[in-house]
């Protein structure tokens, strides 16, 4: 491929970045230009005054400057993912492929009406206290039947900022709008991995929604993954063997701008 791949991974509103992506970046060895950044709600103590994704796109873009990147990959899981989604829309010049790993939203538009139910279920969770909140919020991204992950023995560093950033981020959410048009009009190819344990009200519908949406799409399904078990910490072996293929494709892609 020559150069090494110039990637961006953000992580999801629960775990850092580091610990997020550390097994993945660990497969992936010194093969990859790799930037694991942190998401901007968590920039202070406090989520910023009118959080939106514009903020997560502005931080996007200071980190490519920052590390030297004109076009690079674009990796995004989660809360990361929807970020991730909103750059390709405003900036589909500056990606060479996008990997969207169980995004937590894909714009507002053409929701079915169990995707409606999902969203009505996240904005009664965020109204509930911080120590019922979380537990709630790990449950409703998992599908039917499908048990929570042990807690780990020790809280991961920031997570007092957690619950305030997933109400922010829930609300940004909410309001956002995403240029499905733009999206269609992406020439970078994008990849999907799903979890086969995961909540497939949410994200198994979005992956059918995207997969109508981008020229070039493919879906990958991890069948003992689910959301909070994700396919970058559990299988990070395959998910990386993908990821190069993703990048090997895109060096063949003529990406105008």
């Amino acid at each position: 491929m020559g150069a090494r791949p110039q990637v961006i991974l953000l992580p999801g509103g629960v775990l850092p970045a580091d610990l997020a992506y550390g097994a993945l970046l660990e497969a992936l060895g010194d093969e990859v230009e790799a930037v694991a950044k942190e998401l901007e709600i968590y920039a202070g103590e406090e989520p910023p005054a009118n959080y939106s994704l514009d903020v997560e796109i502005e931080g996007i873009l200071r980190a490519a400057e920052a590390s030297g990147f004109d076009r690079f990959h674009l990796v995004g899981y989660s809360a990361g993912g929807a970020a991730s989604l909103a750059l390709a829309a405003r900036h589909p010049e500056r990606l060479r492929s996008l990997a969207l790993l169980e995004p937590a939203w894909a714009g507002n538009e053409g929701l079915d009406p169990a995707e409606e139910a999902v969203w009505r279920e996240y904005d009664r969770i965020m109204d509930l206290p911080p120590e019922e909140m979380m537990p709630a919020f790990v449950r409703s991204n998992l599908g039917p039947g499908v048990e929570p992950p042990p807690p780990p023995p020790g809280p991961p560093p920031g997570m007092a900022k957690r619950p305030a950033g997933l109400n922010a981020l829930t609300r940004a959410f909410r309001a956002g709008e995403l240029d499905v048009d733009a999206l269609r009009g992406l020439q970078a190819p994008v990849y999907f991995a799903l979890g086969g344990l995961s909540n497939p009200d949410q994200y198994a519908k979005i992956a059918e929604r995207l997969a109508g949406v981008f020229p070039d799409f493919t879906l990958e399904v991890f069948e003992g993954c689910h959301h909070f078990e994700p396919p970058h910490r559990v299988e990070p072996e395959r998910l990386a063997s993908s990821l190069r293929g993703l990048w090997a494709r895109a060096e063949t892609v003529s990406v105008p701008g």
